[in-house]
């Protein structure tokens, strides 16, 4: 069993490691971002069969991911050799994936993850951003609101699905302006309203080109979110020394050119 990366960008980001997994399977399950990915999938198999149809409206997102696992652990145990393959990295904003392999091992089958270029590493390049510079940190929108989580204004703020923001449900595949004001309300508490906000979504087609925006804080809620396209926030405020422990470390660094033990 084999869970593999297709990566963000068609054809482009495949890794020959990922390739060789869905060459040598039996039978690959495709849990893709675009039919023409699967439609290229499908050149490479034959025998790919897509996860897609298991969403529907008004059912819940993790009863379809439950079953994603139960329909590539049924070949598992059938004895084939199983890939399934997912857009960008298999391990990030993907529960089927880490369960899948979680249960064959369980069961005593061997089970490997693949990494894949994922939507993060695209917008790092895409974006222009360091995460080693200010730091950064990364949220999935809903949790910022369903738990007390502590932002760091200092450092790249990164929510994800930020369309879907305030469904407990699981069931929608997008919620409105108020949910959207909800969270800004909650921004706000360390971010100016007028505070630069970039709304990215990186390109899945040779021929696309990643989609960028650029948007103040309050005009967050009235702007269009599909669930792919992800939400920077740059640093609102500049990095503050922090006396007390620079002290400390200099007195270490006096100590050892004493030679002296710390």
């Amino acid at each position: 069993m084999a869970c593999v990366g297709m990566g963000m960008t068609l054809g482009s980001h495949l890794t020959p490691l990922a390739r060789s997994h869905i060459e040598q399977a039996d039978v690959v399950f495709a849990g893709l971002s675009d039919g023409v990915v699967e439609l290229w999938l499908e050149r490479m198999h034959p025998d790919v069969r897509s996860l897609h149809p298991y969403y529907a409206e008004g059912k819940s997102r993790m009863k379809t991911y439950r079953q994603w696992v139960d329909l590539m652990m049924a070949e598992v145990r059938a004895g084939k050799r199983v890939c399934g393959v997912f857009y960008g990295h298999p391990g990030i904003f993907a529960w089927s994936p880490h369960k899948v392999i979680e249960v064959a091992r369980a069961e005593g089958f061997e089970a490997h993850m693949e990494p894949g270029i994922s939507a993060e590493d695209c917008l790092y390049a895409d974006l222009g951003i360091d995460p080693g510079r200010f730091g950064c940190q990364h949220f999935e929108a809903s949790q910022l609101l369903f738990y007390e989580r502590r932002i760091d204004p200092f450092g790249y703020l990164v929510l994800w699905q930020v369309g879907l923001v305030g469904d407990w449900s699981l069931t929608r595949f997008q919620t409105g302006p108020e949910y959207r004001q909800v969270l800004v309300d909650l921004l706000n508490l360390d971010y100016p309203l007028d505070h630069e906000v970039i709304i990215y979504r990186g390109a899945t087609l040779p021929i696309e080109k990643p989609r960028i925006r650029r948007v103040a804080l309050r005009d967050l809620p009235n702007v269009g979110l599909t669930a792919e396209e992800t939400v920077v926030l740059p640093p609102a405020q500049a990095l503050r020394p922090n006396i007390a422990m620079r002290e400390r470390l200099e007195a270490l660094d006096k100590l050892r050119k004493e030679g002296m033990p710390a």
